[in-house]
C-alpha cells in the first residue's frame, strides 16, 4: 500500500465529501425537526438513541467536511506539509464518524419507529464509517511510503524552493536558509 497515490486518494476524497454534506443535509433536517417536538411526523421517528445519534451525526458531518477541504489541498498540492495535516484531520473525522456509527448501530438495535430520512442518515453514517476509515488509511500509507521524503529540496518540499525558508522574501535576513548538503 506504499504507492497509494492521487489516483486512489482523490475519489475516496470526492466521494465522502459529497457523502459528508449528504449527513449535513438529513442530520439537520431530522434534528431540526427533533427539537421541533415533530417525531410523529413521517419521516422523523426515532428512540432513546435518536438525539445523541442526530448530535454526533451532524457533528461528524461538519467535521469530516472541513477535514476534506484539507484533503483537496493535499491532492491540489501533493506535498508531506499537506500530507500531515490532511491525515490528521481525516483521523479526527474517522473517529467522529465511528462514534456517529456507534450510536447508529445502537438506534438500529433499540428499534422502533425510524422514518424513511432517518433510516437514510443511519445508513449514510454507517457507510462513511467504512469509506472514511479507507480514506484514512490511504493516507496515512503515505506517510510510511518514500513518495514524501526527503528530496532535493528538504522538508517534502519541491526542488526550487531549496528547503525552508531558502528564496522566501518573508523570512528575508531571518537566518532561515536551506538545509546544508554534504
Amino acid at each position: 500500500m506504499a504507492g497509494v497515490g492521487r489516483n486512489m486518494v482523490a475519489p475516496l476524497l470526492v466521494l465522502n465529501l459529497i457523502m459528508y454534506v449528504i449527513v449535513i443535509g438529513f442530520a439537520s433536517w431530522n434534528l431540526n425537526h427533533f427539537i421541533n417536538g415533530l417525531t410523529n411526523r413521517p419521516g422523523v421517528g426515532g428512540n432513546g438513541a435518536t438525539f445523541y445519534f442526530l448530535v454526533f451525526a451532524i457533528l461528524a458531518g461538519v467535521v469530516g467536511a472541513a477535514s476534506k477541504l484539507a484533503g483537496v489541498h493535499h491532492v491540489r498540492t501533493w506535498r508531506g506539509d499537506s500530507l500531515a495535516t490532511s491525515a490528521s484531520s481525516s483521523l479526527v473525522a474517522w473517529a467522529i464518524t465511528a462514534l456517529a456509527f456507534g450510536l447508529a448501530c445502537k438506534e438500529i438495535h433499540i428499534g422502533g419507529y425510524r422514518g424513511w430520512r432517518l433510516r437514510v442518515l443511519e445508513a449514510f453514517v454507517i457507510i462513511l464509517a467504512f469509506t472514511q476509515l479507507l480514506y484514512v488509511l490511504a493516507l496515512h500509507s503515505g506517510l510510511f511510503g518514500n513518495q514524501f521524503g526527503d528530496h532535493a529540496g528538504g522538508g517534502g518540499y519541491p526542488a526550487e524552493h531549496g528547503g525552508y525558508g531558502a528564496g522566501d522574501h518573508h523570512n528575508k535576513g531571518m537566518g532561515t536558509g536551506g538545509v546544508a548538503r554534504v
